[in-house]
C-alpha cells in the first residue's frame, strides 16, 4: 500500500542569537502533528532552497540586530532580494508568511522583517497569513504563541488555494513527484536526546590556577578572527560613592591587532562563564566528578526532530568544564519552551505543576515577574525547583551560544597609537525572590576581577611596578556608519550620557589631531556634545578632557546636565558659569536638546548635519527620539506623521545614527 505524501512547506530563518532559529525548529518539530512536512533551512544556506521556483508556502522567521540590521546569516539574502535588477513579478508565484522578532527598546523595531516583507511584496509575492511582530521588550511569546497557533490553519488554507489554482499540474505530477516526498533515509533527530560519550582514556583538562575567572587560557574557536591582547592600563573614572562604577581599560594592540580605522568601530570581548557558577551547574547536573572528562557529542539516530544538528559552536572532544565555561550561555534567561521541557524531568508534583503554570499562556504575567524581568538564570531557576534534574543534553538544546560582548572604542589611533581604550559600567543585578544574593554582569564582572589588583583610582598616581595583566581575546566589529563625517566641514551633534560618551572621545581626539597636525587651514563644521550623569563631582566622565576640547575649539558646544544634584547646588554652579536658569533645570540630555531646539534642527534640516546617539536603549534613546520628534514638529510646524517621516529620512541618509544597548 503506497504511503501518503504529506503536504510540504518551506521554513526559513535568520537568527543572530538563536531565538528565531529556536522558534523555527519548534515549528518544524510539530509540523508532522498537523499533517505537514517542514523543509527547514537557514537563509544563508541558499543551496537548500530555491524561492525562484518554489511552489509551496514559505514561512520566514527572522530577527533584527544592531541598528535595525539583518542577522549575519540573513544579510546575503536581504542583499540579494534588494537588487534593483529584479523585476516586479520576480516572486509573483510565491506565497509567504512572516514572523519578525524585535525589541521596541530599539528604534528600528523588527526592521529586518519589515525589509524582507516590503521587498517580497515589491517583487510580486503574496501574503497568505498576517505578519507577526514579536517584541522582546515585553516578551516574545505575547505575539509568537498566538501567531503559531493560527499558522497551521493558514498554511493548509494556502496549500488548498494553491492546489485549486494548479489542479491540472498537481493531478499530473504531484502524486509521484520525487522532490515532493520526504527522504525517509534521513533520520529525524532531536537535540534533547544528545548522547554524551565519556572518553575515560583521554587526558583530563585541568583548570587554570589563576582563579575562577580563567578556567581556560584559550577562548573557543570562532569564525571571525579573534586576537589575544594585553591589558596595559585600568582606571576607575567614577569617584566617591557613585551609584555605578565606570572603568576605562587600555589594550595594547601594537603587535596583534590592526585598528587603524576612524573612530566609531566597536569590538567583541570573549569572556567565560563565571567559574563558581560553572562548578555549581556541574554539581546541579550531577556531573561535578566528571568535569575534567572529555566528551564527544553526537546526534542519536532514533530521534525525530527534523533538521537537528549538533550546535556548530561546540567543538568535539572537549571537557565538560570547557563546554560550560566557553560554549553555552548558562546565564541565559530560560524561555518558556525550556520550562516546558523541564516539566518531564521534575519529580515533585507541586513543582511540576508550577513549571507548567509558568510556561502556559495564563502564566505569562508570573513568568515575566519571576523569571524574565529579574533576568533569572537557568541555575537560579533550578534552585527554585530542587526536584528538577535535567540531563545535560537538554541544556545543549535550549541554551544559546555564549556570545562575545560588544564595546565601543573610546580612543583615536592618532592620539593613542598602538592602544585601544574602552569604557564600561560594572553591571549589578540586585537580589530578588529567585536570587538570594546580587551578582555582577558576566563580562563586566569578569573584567573587573581581572584588573582589580592594578586598578588606578581617581586622584591616585599610576604605579610603574604594577603586576602583569592577562590577555583577553577580542575581535573587530566594523561599523561602517557610526563614524564622524568624512567631510570635515559637516557639522555634527553627539548625544552620549554616562558611558555613552565613550565613542565621542575618539571622535574628538581624531578631530583634534587632524585639526592640529594635518589640516590646520581646513574649514571644520561645528560640533555639539550633550552629556549627562547623576552628579557633577562623582560621575562626570572625561571632564578634564572634554573641557580641554571645548577650550581648544575642537568641541564647539559642551552641554552637560546632572540628574541627581541638589537643585540649589546646581543653580548656584550654573549661575557662576553665567548660564540661564532654564539651563540649570535640565536634568537629562533630552532637556538640553530641547533647550537648543532651533540650533539643532537647523544643523539637521538646513545644513545637512548629522546626529549620533550612544547609550541606553530602554530609556534615553527613546526619550531622545521623542524629543527630536517634538523639536521637528515645533520648528517646522508639522504634524506627528510628517515629523516621523523626517526622522526616517535622516536615518535612511545615515545622518541619524545610534549605538545603543539594552
Amino acid at each position: 500500500m503506497p504511503c501518503e505524501v504529506k503536504p510540504r512547506f518551506v521554513l526559513l530563518y535568520g537568527s543572530q542569537k538563536g531565538q528565531a532559529q529556536s522558534i523555527a525548529e519548534g515549528v518544524a518539530e510539530v509540523a508532522e502533528e498537523h499533517g505537514l512536512v517542514a523543509e527547514l533551512s537557514c537563509l544563508s544556506h541558499n543551496e537548500k532552497y530555491n524561492l525562484e521556483k518554489e511552489k509551496s508556502p514559505v514561512v520566514f522567521i527572522v530577527s533584527t540586530t544592531g541598528d535595525g540590521e539583518p542577522p549575519d546569516n540573513a544579510l546575503r539574502f536581504v542583499r540579494r532580494i534588494k537588487k534593483k535588477t529584479l523585476s516586479t513579478d520576480h516572486y509573483k508565484h510565491l506565497s509567504y508568511a512572516l514572523l519578525a522578532l524585535g525589541d521596541t527598546n530599539y528604534a528600528n523595531f523588527c526592521n529586518c522583517g519589515k525589509t524582507i516583507e516590503r521587498r517580497l511584496q515589491e517583487l510580486g509575492a503574496k501574503q497568505f497569513y498576517a505578519t507577526g511582530y514579536a517584541d522582546d521588550g515585553v516578551g516574545l511569546e505575547v505575539v509568537v504563541d498566538p501567531w503559531l497557533d493560527g499558522l497551521w490553519k493558514a498554511i493548509k488554507g494556502a496549500l488548498s488555494k494553491m492546489a485549486s489554482d494548479r489542479t491540472g499540474y498537481l493531478k499530473g505530477e504531484a502524486g509521484d513527484s520525487p522532490q515532493e516526498t520526504p527522504d525517509s533515509s534521513i533520520p529525524d533527530v532531536q537535540l534533547n536526546l544528545l548522547s554524551i560519550a565519556e572518553r575515560q582514556n583521554c587526558e583530563s583538562v585541568r583548570a587554570s590556577s589563576h582563579g575562577d575567572a580563567s578556567v581556560s587560557t584559550s577562548a573557543p574557536e570562532t569564525k571571525t578572527k579573534d586576537t589575544g591582547v594585553s591589558i596595559s592600563r585600568a582606571v576607575q573614572l567614577t569617584r566617591g560613592d557613585s551609584v555605578k562604577m565606570a572603568l576605562l581599560l587600555e589594550l595594547d594592540i601594537s603587535v596583534s591587532l590592526n585598528f587603524s580605522k576612524p573612530p566609531g568601530d566597536s569590538f567583541d570581548v570573549f569572556c567565560p562563564n563565571r567559574g563558581t557558577e560553572v562548578e555549581d551547574m556541574l554539581r546541579r547536573l550531577g556531573l561535578h566528578e566528571q568535569r575534567n572528562h572529555r566528551v564527544h557529542i553526537s546526534l542519536r539516530k532514533d530521534n525525530k526532530k527534523r533538521g537537528a544538528q549538533v550546535p556548530p559552536y561546540i567543538p568535539q572532544n572537549i571537557s565538560l568544564l570547557y563546554l560550560l565555561t566557553w560554549c553555552l550561555e548558562i546565564r541565559h534567561v530560560p524561555k518558556k519552551a525550556f520550562l516546558r521541557a523541564l516539566v518531564e524531568h521534575t519529580g515533585d508534583a507541586v513543582q511540576r505543576r508550577r513549571l507548567q503554570e509558568l510556561c502556559s499562556k495564563q502564566g505569562t504575567a508570573d513568568y515575566n515577574l519571576y523569571v524574565r524581568d529579574p533576568s533569572l538564570s537557568v541555575l537560579e531557576l533550578l534552585s527554585a525547583f530542587p526536584s528538577c534534574m535535567p540531563p545535560l543534553s537538554l541544556l545543549i538544546e535550549h541554551l544559546p551560544k555564549l556570545q562575545p560582548r560588544p564595546y565601543s572604542a573610546a580612543s583615536s589611533c592618532l592620539r593613542h597609537p598602538g592602544k585601544l581604550h574602552f569604557v564600561f559600567n560594572v553591571v549589578e543585578f540586585p537580589a530578588c525572590s529567585g536570587r538570594p544574593a546580587g551578582r555582577r554582569g558576566l563580562c563586566t564582572g569578569w573584567l573587573f576581577d581581572l584588573i582589580n589588583p592594578v586598578l588606578v583610582f581617581p586622584g591616585k598616581a599610576e604605579s610603574s611596578g604594577s603586576p602583569a595583566l592577562p590577555k583577553i581575546h577580542v575581535s573587530l566589529r566594523p561599523n561602517c556608519s557610526f563614524r564622524p563625517p568624512s567631510d570635515l566641514s559637516v557639522p555634527f551633534i553627539m548625544v552620549g550620557p554616562g558611558t555613552g560618551v565613550a565613542p565621542f572621545i575618539g571622535f574628538l581626539q581624531q578631530r583634534y589631531e587632524k585639526e592640529r597636525q594635518e589640516n590646520p587651514e581646513a574649514t571644520f563644521g561645528e560640533t555639539w556634545l550633550f552629556f549627562g550623569c547623576r552628579h557633577r563631582n562623582q560621575d562626570y566622565l572625561f571632564r578634564e578632557e572634554l573641557e580641554d576640547f571645548e577650550s581648544s575649539g575642537t568641541l564647539s558646544h559642551l552641554k552637560v546636565c546632572f540628574s541627581r544634584d541638589d537643585q540649589e547646588e546646581e543653580e548656584e554652579e550654573e549661575a557662576e558659569a553665567a548660564t540661564t536658569i532654564s539651563a540649570a533645570r535640565c536634568k537629562y540630555v533630552q532637556h538640553n536638546l530641547l533647550l537648543h531646539s532651533q540650533q539643532i534642527t537647523d544643523i539637521l534640516l538646513k545644513r545637512n548635519g548629522c546626529i549620533f546617539v550612544c547609550g541606553d536603549a530602554k530609556n534615553m534613546a527613546k526619550d531622545v527620539n521623542d524629543t527630536l520628534m517634538d523639536m521637528i514638529k515645533t520648528e517646522l510646524q508639522v504634524d506627528q506623521l510628517e515629523a516621523m517621516k523626517t526622522l526616517a529620512r535622516l536615518r535612511e541618509e545615515k545622518r541619524y545614527l545610534q549605538d545603543i544597548w539594552g
